[in-house]
């Protein structure tokens, strides 16, 4: 007669188990949850609880399965319905919280602090908005420490104070329409100009006169309440302007110079002459006289057009073939460093010298 063998079997507990901690009276109550969904129980999002909570039951210590006792629940809650407590503790507890998702959540809001000091500032030089590579390594060399239980907005605009004490960044302004009687118009461009706020344009119907202008955003509330007192209305147009176009060669080498007066550049500097930078300002340099040509060559190119490259791929086949290529990938590198886009054939002569070099590195003479 044949037996089975029984072999014992590895448990993983608390694999899927969120615990929400509550701390009363000197006890502490734990309940079991799924995880990802105490947030979005909070929220609003989840409605059933049942798709929440593990088990309708209060625990003194999850991990250890130890129940919490009736007394104490009835001592604190004046109840032993668990699933009121449960319900109580969801709302009210602390999530506990593993230390690689800590760990994903602070990247996480960190990458959302980024995103909104790009939106909201602008190099002062070319009046564009920095990278958000760019922006998270100049947060990193601030020190920048994100702090969980604070809003990534208020965050957010401390960073750009920061920022502004050390870098060459500024708030990118706003562009408003403002609308005064006419004898206040000229009560308003007194007071634009003290705010030193640039006119776009003027326009006047009938006894209103109204103007777009653009200002920094910390002067809207004194603005909306000047104008408010003036019986006119204000009208947002744009939280955040940007400067519009293509950028010319003369942008990039303003910007560099700007980089090398601050203490610590923004774009790498090459402190010495090698063969590779100047094939690259070789490049740009015919990349200027073939700009011409080039946009003639657009009003005749078919198909779709890749603006990093600056070419038309054809059709969608091949516009994703072309994300794939090395070609495309060497002008994102490019691009992030505010360097102007290369051909196929000059591409691939610059790939053939960075790779002759890493082949004379691995020689030791």
């Amino acid at each position: 007669m044949s037996k089975t063998l029984v072999q014992p079997v590895g448990q993983k507990r608390l694999t899927n188990v969120a615990v929400v901690r509550l701390k009363k009276q000197g006890n502490r109550f734990e309940i079991a949850c799924y995880k990802n969904k105490v947030l979005s129980w909070r929220s609003g999002v989840e409605k059933d609880v049942d798709e929440v909570l593990q088990s309708h039951t209060v625990y003194s210590n999850v991990s250890k399965g130890v129940l919490a006792k009736s007394k104490d629940l009835i001592k604190v809650f004046g109840s032993d319905d668990h699933t009121n407590i449960c319900l109580e503790i969801l709302d009210k507890g602390e999530l506990q919280v593993a230390g690689k998702e800590r760990e994903s959540q602070l990247s996480s809001q960190f990458r959302d602090i980024a995103t909104i000091v790009m939106q909201k500032t602008i190099n002062p030089e070319t009046q564009r908005p920095y990278t958000i590579s760019m922006v998270e390594r100049l947060m990193h060399e601030i020190h920048f420490a994100v702090d969980p239980n604070s809003n990534s907005k208020k965050q957010a605009l401390d960073v750009i104070r920061e920022l502004q004490k050390h870098f060459p960044i500024k708030r990118s302004p706003m562009r408003l329409r403002l609308t005064v009687p006419v004898q206040n118009f000229a009560s308003l461009l007194e007071k634009l100009k003290e705010w030193d706020a640039s006119l776009v344009s003027k326009d006047e119907s009938g006894t209103q006169m109204s103007t777009v202008c653009e200002m920094e955003p910390g002067l809207y509330r004194e603005c909306d309440s000047f104008v408010r007192n003036m019986q006119g209305r204000l009208e947002i147009l744009a939280v955040s302007v940007h400067a519009e176009g293509d950028t010319s060669m003369d942008h990039y080498d303003e910007h560099d110079d700007m980089a090398l007066l601050t203490n610590k550049p923004l774009l790498p500097v090459e402190t010495e002459a090698d063969p590779v930078v100047e094939l690259s300002k070789k490049m740009q340099k015919q990349e200027i006289g073939t700009s011409s040509n080039t946009k003639e060559e657009e009003g005749e190119g078919k198909g779709i057009k890749c603006s990093t490259c600056n070419t038309f791929v054809g059709d969608a086949k091949q516009y994703r073939e072309h994300f794939k290529s090395d070609w495309h990938k060497h002008n994102l590198k490019r691009k992030t460093r505010k360097l102007p886009p290369l051909t196929a054939e000059e591409c691939s002569a610059e790939v053939d010298m960075d790779d002759s070099r890493s082949d004379l590195k691995d020689y030791s003479f």
